[in-house]
This record gives C-alpha cells, structure tokens and sequence, in this order.
C-alpha cells in the first residue's frame, strides 16, 4: 500500500484529533450545561468529572512518552479510537457520578493516545512538506469541536443530555472511520543532544517559558471547561452552545496562522500578546454579560489557545533544552488538573469568579512570557562534537523538529 498523498494524511490525521481532541476530549463543555439542568449534576461534581478526564490524558500522554513504540503502532491508533467512542456511549447509561468519572479517565487516556499517534505520524510523514500542512492537520482539533459544539446546539432544544452524547459518539465514530487507515510515525534514529554547555545556557529562558506554560494550562482550561456554563448564566442557552461553536471555528486555522507569524516576529513577543489576548477572552464574560460580549469571547479564546502552545513548543525547541516537548507537557497537563480543582471552590456561585481567576493567571503567564523576552537568544549556535556528516545530519534533524514544533497542537505529548 502506498503512503497517501500529502493532503490526504492531513485529511486523515485531522480526523483523528477531530475524533479524540475537539469531540471526545471537548464535547463535554457544551453537555455540561445540559447535565446540570437535567441530570443533577452539580457544579462541583462537573469540576471534578473534567479533572478525571485530564488526569486520564495526563496518565496517556506519559505512557506515549516512556513508551515510544506506543507512537508508531496503528493497532493503538484505532483501539484508542474505538474505546474513545465507547466511553462517550456509555455516558447516558448511568446516574453514577463514579461511574462518570471513571468513564471520563478513560476516555482522557484513550485521548492522549490519538494525539501522540497522529501527531508523531503528522511530524514524521510530513517533516518535508511545509509547516502550514501540519498545522492545517492540528486544526482538526478545532474542526471536532465547531462539529460537536454544533451538534449539541442543534439538540438541546429537542432532546436532552443523554441524545447529546449518543450523537457525540456518532460523530467519532465517522470521524474514526475518516482516520482508520493513518499511517503511523515510523522508526527513525535519534538525533544527537544538545551539549550540556548549551542545555545551561538556555536554562534561564526555559525557565520562564515553562512557568509560563504551566500557568497557561491551569488558566485555558477553566474556560475550556467551563465557558458554555457560565456564558448561559447570563444569556440564553443558544448563545453559550453557538459560542462554543466559534470556538472550534476560530481555533481551526489559528495553527497554521501562529505558524507563519512564528517566522517573521519574535516567538517571545507573540506568547506574551496571545496570553494577553487570550486573558482577555476569559474574562469577558464574567465582566459584559451580553451576548455579543460571549461572541467576541469564543473568538479570542478559540483564536489563541492552539496558538499559545504552538508558540510555547517552538519556543523550546528553539531553545534546544533536552526534552523540553515533553517536559512543557507535562507542565501544561499538571496545569489542567489544577485549574479545575482551583475554582471548584469557587463554582457555589456561580462561573464568573472562576473565569476572572482565570484570566488572571493567564496574565501572570503572560508576565512570565515578558521575563522570556528579556535578552531571548534569537539566534541560537550549537557545536556539536561530532563527525561532519553526523553534524549534517544533526542539524538537518533540528531543523526538522523546530519546524514540527511550529505546528504543535496543544495537547501534545510526544
């Protein structure tokens, strides 16, 4: 069988982050309105249904990284996908909160493992072609959630919770079936380390930008949760479900958008504007309950929080500090535990406290990202002792993993 063409596999691995990011990781912020209204969900039993979820991807995400043959193997490509499906089925079969949250780990795990699949067969097949494809492909995490935000807006004034999520299973299954036959990543030789001289050097401005960034996933993934809940607070219900819809709409192209502006501004200068930017979204809401005011909302969240992390990951891999994918990661998965657990307490009254709080600690990202800009090093020299064939190869293999980084969806783990 011969590799699909370039647009194909975009067309492909989009499905899968559609699959597993926008509709079985995301799919739950449009419901939850509805599980509060008409299954007794309370606010703080939401908290922390979206806390086992994140627990659940935080778990896959570590396993794709100690376990790298886990990356390149279709098998758990499509069992994750099926699980994925299976547990977003079986939603509306019980009233157990346990038994919900344990539904959501697993489907938080199974989650994680589409998207290091997809996203290592993404860096790898297409390491050749222009970044814009990659980040095109990573779109489909906003694609999956401008679909499922849609879906459930379609049926919340003609069915209830449980219909919600037996159509948000429908919808992964055909976007699984759109992703069966992606070719995974394959086995290709590890380029050489950094030196230890270098990793030191560049330890400052890591520093900041992982502090960065682990603030930034206690802070996005507040309103990521809870932003339909707390725009129907104030306005109809259309208006919470439309938004969420925009976005998915706004985040489609914003990686592949942050891509190209990552090559002609300061990778520094752009995180701290998109935090900016994005703080500002969060917070609208709770301060403008209008709906335009939610609208303009969707659009600002949705246009920067892909774009934080496609900077973010660029950012570090520019900086060549050893692992550093998988160390912000890390970070950035501990973040979207904390968050909602932060504001569950918050939560007795209502959603607009916990959305101020977060945007406030994406400000406090943001200041963070600013400490990045002091005396960046834009221009990075790395000396490699080394053969010079293998120095060609080496730096033909930076070149490759910083132009991935460029195109690195959000949730990434690889």
């Amino acid at each position: 069988m011969s590799a699909p063409s370039p647009w194909a596999h975009v067309a492909q691995a989009a499905a899968a982050l559609a699959a597993g990011m926008g509709v079985g990781r995301f799919v739950y912020t449009p419901i939850l309105p509805l599980m509060h209204a008409q299954a007794g969900l309370s606010a703080g039993a939401g908290a922390h249904l979206a806390t086992a979820n994140y627990v659940g991807y935080l778990l896959g995400a570590v396993a794709g990284i100690l376990l790298p043959a886990l990356v390149r193997s279709r098998a758990v490509l499509r069992c994750s996908l099926l699980l994925l499906t299976a547990t977003l089925a079986a939603m509306p079969l019980t009233h157990s909160t346990a038994v919900w949250g344990l539904l959501r780990l697993v489907a938080g795990v199974a989650s994680a493992l589409v998207f290091v699949v997809a996203a290592g067969s993404l860096l790898h097949h297409l390491r050749e072609h222009p970044p814009h494809l990659s980040g095109w492909a990573f779109g489909g995490v906003g694609g999956g959630i401008a679909l499922s935000g849609l879906l459930v807006l379609v049926l919340r004034s003609v069915a209830d919770w449980r219909t919600a999520w037996w159509a948000s299973a429908a919808l992964a299954a055909l976007l699984t079936a759109g992703s069966w036959n992606l070719w995974p990543e394959a086995v290709v030789p590890a380029a050489a380390p950094a030196s230890g001289a270098t990793a030191a050097r560049t330890h400052r401005w890591f520093g900041a930008l992982f502090v960065s960034y682990t603030l930034e996933g206690v802070g996005y993934i507040v309103a990521g949760t809870f932003l339909v809940s707390a725009i129907g607070q104030g306005s109809p219900g259309w208006v919470g479900s439309g938004a969420w819809v925009l976005v998915g709409l706004a985040a489609a192209p914003s990686a592949a958008l942050w891509a190209r502006l990552g090559r002609r501004w300061s990778r520094p200068g752009l995180l701290f504007a998109a935090l900016v930017v994005q703080a500002v979204g969060i917070g609208l809401p709770a301060l403008i309950g209008t709906p335009a005011a939610a609208l303009v909302s969707a659009v600002l969240f949705g246009a920067t929080f892909i774009g934080v992390s496609t900077i973010a990951l660029a950012t570090g891999a520019h900086l060549r500090f050893p692992r550093s994918v998988a160390l912000l990661t890390a970070g950035y998965s501990v973040g979207q535990i904390l968050g909602p657990l932060a504001v569950a307490p918050l939560l007795h009254h209502g959603y607009h406290q916990a959305l101020l709080l977060a945007a406030l600690v994406v400000l406090a990202a943001a200041a963070a990202a600013a400490v990045l800009r002091i005396g960046f090093p834009h221009h990075m020299v790395v000396v490699r002792h080394t053969a010079p064939q293998q120095q060609r190869e080496s730096a033909e293999n930076t070149r490759s993993a910083e132009a991935g980084a460029d195109t690195l969806a959000p949730h990434s783990a690889n």
